[in-house]
């Protein structure tokens, strides 16, 4: 039931779903997700150690940067069952839509050198 809990409560937070919502169309560095959430880095930062923790992000690093995407659900069959599930979603919400009509006009280069 621990494993549940974690997933449940991962995406109990609002920014947290529009992360989740945000990479399952671009994979992410930090810089682009607070650039698109308006929040602070150590907040983007807490919310995807949140969302790692519950086998829900994954992240690689590419030199200087750190790229986050949607984990493949291995580590948890919960965490499977809902990233599979959310794709589908809220796309029609207009909050997320906002959002991921943002994410091409994102700039890693320019939002990092802030």
């Amino acid at each position: 039931m621990k494993d549940f809990i974690k997933v449940m409560k991962a995406l109990s937070d609002p920014n947290r779903v529009r992360i989740v919502k945000m990479l399952q169309h671009k994979t992410m560095c930090v810089c682009e997700l607070r650039g698109a959430l308006g929040v602070s880095q150590p907040t983007v930062s807490k919310h995807l150690k949140v969302l790692e923790d519950a086998g829900l992000v994954s992240f690689q690093k590419d030199g200087l940067w750190v790229n986050y995407q949607l984990a493949d659900g291995g580590d948890s069959p919960y965490a499977a069952s809902l990233l599979g599930n959310i794709r589908h979603w809220l796309e029609e919400d207009p909050e997320v839509r906002k959002l991921v009509e943002k994410l091409p006009f994102l700039n890693r280069e320019e939002l990092c050198r802030r």
